[in-house]
């Protein structure tokens, strides 16, 4: 497990102006990473680190000699088109490039004049996917989502008997995640309305988000080797926002009995940016369950995961219409919730996932299930805050929504803050639905 060091000092500072003063997700306590180009250019994909309102260009900076020593070769990885050969070197060679980074970007830091002529302005840039996705699964870790869920279509049994027992996931489509900012189009699917005897196939009329966190995994395991729950988080790269957009109007009708399908598969939005579990270090907290519930299996628990297993991680979702951006104004907060809430942690997946000898790979994501907490300002998906689509919200322009519509975009945040510890951000997920192709 990842210990505070010296990149962590809350006191630390950063001759990137922009980095400094506490506002800002990209302290030089954080330094996430992406995959980007200056937006228009037909230059090649790259990695960079983020530094204030400012990218690090590794490629620049490699080919200017900043890094030696240890930090060399995960600089070199990290100024490739993706980020799967970082990723795959583990935490140790990501650790070394963390703390040259720290080093160079530090106030009076040696490397400045070098370095300073490797950045670019995050205004400037656009961003690719983190790393090519091999491999999807989406689970299902808060039990507050699971329960509201549940309760809509179970009333007197709303939580099934396997959750508390097992982490319940499936198997996704990497292909059609989607990096923030790329707008997709209103599904089709088969839809059948309860009194109907047949299904028809049209544009889903109830869109749905659903606020999750992105796990990337990085170094992998061998085909029928299981990874310990106290491994686990060695085989984690990092965490991004990651919105799991829903169809609930396509996924009745055709969930049952192998889950969901096309109601799932049309576009999945992550953010650019990777924030590694190192940064996080300074947010641990304990992941304990009630002692009512029934405890984790042994391969799902440990004394140190149990002490400092879970992340404290504000995150936020929030709408914006086309009324409010022809009025200019900001956009208006469906949830607040907090990573704290998730019944099943992300080592737990990890852990689960290989249990029976599947092997992860490099760039996998493994997405955390929507993060709902335990109040209804807390619930990360519209079937939850509306019941079902019974109860509309009403917005602060007097404008109502019961589902996503055409030309609404939703942008997640995530951020982590807290008494002698710098804050650090994720960033920004953002995703507009357009109307359905004829």
């Amino acid at each position: 497990m990842i210990e505070l060091n010296a990149t962590h000092d809350p006191a630390l500072t950063s001759w990137v102006a922009s980095a400094n003063g506490g506002a800002t997700d990209f302290p030089i306590q954080n330094l996430p990473f992406a995959v980007f180009r200056r937006r228009g250019s037909q230059e090649g994909w790259r990695g960079g680190v983020a530094i204030g309102e400012q990218i690090v260009d590794m490629a620049a900076a490699v080919a200017a000699g900043v890094f030696a020593g240890d930090a060399l070769a995960p600089a070199r990885a990290a100024a490739e088109p993706t980020l799967n050969v970082l990723m795959k070197m583990g935490p140790k060679p990501l650790s070394s490039l963390r703390k040259a980074l720290s080093q160079a970007l530090q106030t009076g830091a040696a490397e400045q004049a070098l370095l300073q002529e490797c950045l670019v302005p995050q205004s400037q840039a656009e961003y690719g996917l983190p790393c090519q996705i091999g491999d999807y699964t989406d689970f299902y870790t808060s039990v507050h989502h699971a329960t509201n869920i549940g309760r809509l279509f179970r009333p007197d049994n709303p939580l099934m008997p396997n959750y508390q027992w097992v982490p319940i996931g499936y198997h996704g489509r990497a292909s059609s995640v989607i990096v923030s900012g790329q707008d997709f189009h209103r599904p089709r699917g088969q839809v059948r309305a309860p009194d109907a005897d047949a299904p028809v196939v049209k544009p889903s009329a109830r869109m749905d988000i659903e606020l999750e966190l992105a796990v990337f995994i990085g170094q992998g395991n061998a085909l029928g080797d299981p990874i310990g729950i106290d491994a686990a988080e060695e085989h984690i790269f990092g965490l991004a926002l990651f919105n799991d957009w829903s169809a609930r109007d396509i996924q009745p009708w055709e969930y049952q009995p192998l889950g969901p399908f096309l109601s799932k598969n049309f576009a999945s939005s992550v953010s650019p940016w990777v924030v590694t579990l190192e940064a996080l270090a300074p947010y641990r907290a304990p992941f304990t369950r009630p002692a009512a519930d029934p405890q984790p299996l042994p391969y799902l628990a440990s004394a140190a995961h149990s002490a400092s297993g879970g992340f404290d991680i504000q995150l936020e979702a929030l709408i914006e219409t086309p009324k409010m951006r022809q009025t200019r104004s900001a956009p208006a907060r469906l949830a607040l919730t907090n990573y704290r809430h998730a019944y099943w942690s992300a080592a737990q997946m990890v852990a689960h996932h290989t249990v029976n000898g599947c092997n992860l790979q490099a760039g996998d994501l493994l997405g955390t299930g929507t993060l709902s907490g335990p109040t209804l300002d807390a619930a990360c998906a519209l079937i939850e805050l509306t019941s079902g689509g019974k109860n509309p919200i009403r917005l602060p322009n007097g404008e109502q929504r019961t589902w996503v519509e055409d030309g609404d975009t939703i942008s997640l945040r995530g951020w982590c803050e807290k008494p002698g510890a710098a804050r650090i951000g994720f960033g920004e997920c953002v995703g507009t639905v357009l109307p359905a192709k004829a």
